[in-house]
């Protein structure tokens, strides 16, 4: 055999170097595997189905049966070396079971890491690449997997599966036809689906964080995490607790801020994911909206009295699981009703009539505007660019106003002292970097 004959490159043949590749390649998934299982299993060798040798030897197989099967333009040679393995791996799995071992997770790497190697054998090195170091990270994330297993309760398994359900059956089918004629045209189902997974994958990130780590690392870091969730529930409950937990005020009062951080940081997020054009306009203002609340953050918890979240016995903060239905389906109707109305503003009342939604919008909700407000802006969309990031500002103004509001009415009076200064200062700088300058 002089040649292997693969469509690769001009000549139609895989040199030596291409051909040394795909089995480096192999050779390194299967090592990169084995080394990970012969380590979470180094203090107990005995109960190890395969090594590191073990699984560079699998994966270097499936790169020879995949380039065997190619040369001979036939599956036979693959299918037969993957029984050969399965077979090799049952009886192993049989032997482990005797000795009173049912896992079955090194048996089925061991497959991976063979069914990787073919990979790699015909060529897709990059997605060969991909099975392996995340075959790798998966088999040792282990500890951290199951530390959020012990976390969750049957409420996040459940709100969980019917995200799932969401994004895979309902999102794909749903109609992309505009909903009327305008301004109802900027609005269809599939826009407003796509966006409610957005939105609660985004606070997803922050409540799966809050399960792994845990509020009672520190308040601070509830403020964080929890501004992924809702900066609008941190508000409210660190406001709320500062009235019987006097030792934390100053805690409770970088939590809050860290969370309208947070939600500063989200804006900006949203606008370069939905419209990354649009994200000069809004930059400097959000950003340094944001910059101002951080900046009198460190200030609060450089003059802590010293005091943690340990110190406290009230318990973990509470974030409700943002995949169940009711939230979505409030989001993606206000959503929906924040598109259409922004534009029917726009058209009838021009640029005041979108600061104003945009003002009453941010009352509530500052994802709804600024998702709106990005997507309406795209291309040559009906409203300009500098409009929509003023829009997204007054939101967000609006918006650290509210929470502002509910941190004066809500909190201990010396609470109110501490947060009240960045309520001012964040909407003044931002909005003065919008209008003024």
């Amino acid at each position: 055999m002089t040649a292997i004959h693969l469509a690769v490159d001009a000549s139609g043949e895989v040199g030596l170097n291409q051909l040394m590749a795909r089995l480096g390649v192999a050779l390194a998934l299967g090592l990169l595997v084995g080394l990970q299982r012969q380590f979470a299993k180094h203090d107990d060798p005995d109960d190890l189905f395969a090594g590191a040798r073990t699984f560079s030897l699998l994966a270097v197989s499936g790169a020879i049966s995949a380039l065997l099967s190619l040369e001979l333009d036939s599956a036979l040679p693959l299918g037969v070396a993957l029984v050969v393995v399965g077979g090799v791996v049952a009886i192993g799995y049989f032997g482990s079971v005797r000795e009173g071992s049912t896992g079955l997770t090194t048996e089925i790497a061991a497959i991976v890491a063979f069914l990787a190697g073919a990979v790699a054998g015909v060529g897709e090195l990059t997605v060969a690449g991909a099975i392996g170091v995340g075959t790798t990270a998966l088999l040792a994330a282990k500890p951290y997997t199951n530390a959020l297993v012990e976390r969750l309760d049957r409420q996040d398994v459940e709100a969980t599966v019917q995200f799932a359900v969401l994004v895979a059956l309902v999102l794909p089918v749903l109609p992309r036809e505009p909903l009327g004629p305008a301004p109802f045209d900027a609005a269809s189902p599939f826009k407003i689906g796509l966006m409610v997974v957005f939105i609660l994958g985004l606070s997803f990130l922050g409540y799966v964080l809050i399960k792994f780590v845990g509020a009672r690392r520190g308040i601070g870091l509830t403020g964080i995490l929890g501004g992924l969730v809702s900066s609008t529930a941190v508000t409210l409950t660190m406001s709320e607790r500062s009235k019987s937990s006097h030792g934390l005020l100053r805690a409770l009062a970088m939590a809050v801020l860290l969370a309208w951080t947070i939600m500063y940081a989200r804006v900006l997020v949203e606008v370069g994911v939905v419209n990354p054009e649009l994200l000069a306009e809004t930059a400097i203002p959000i950003g340094v909206g944001g910059a101002v609340v951080a900046v009198w953050a460190g200030v609060v918890a450089f003059r802590r009295n010293g005091a943690s979240a340990d110190d406290d016995g009230d318990g973990e903060e509470r974030f409700s699981n943002p995949f169940s239905v009711g939230p979505a389906v409030k989001f993606g109707l206000l959503y929906g009703v924040v598109l259409i109305g922004s534009k029917a503003l726009s058209m009838y009342l021009g640029e005041t009539g979108v600061y104003v939604g945009a003002i009453a919008s941010g009352l509530t909700d500052v994802d709804a505007i600024t998702l709106s407000m990005a997507e309406l802006s795209r291309g040559d969309g009906e409203v300009a660019d500098q409009t929509a990031a003023n829009a997204i500002v007054l939101a967000a103004a609006s918006n650290t106003l509210v929470k502002g509001g509910l941190v004066w009415t809500l909190s201990a009076p010396a609470m109110r002292v501490l947060v009240t200064p960045a309520v001012g200062a964040a909407v003044a700088s931002s909005v003065a970097l919008t209008f003024l300058l």
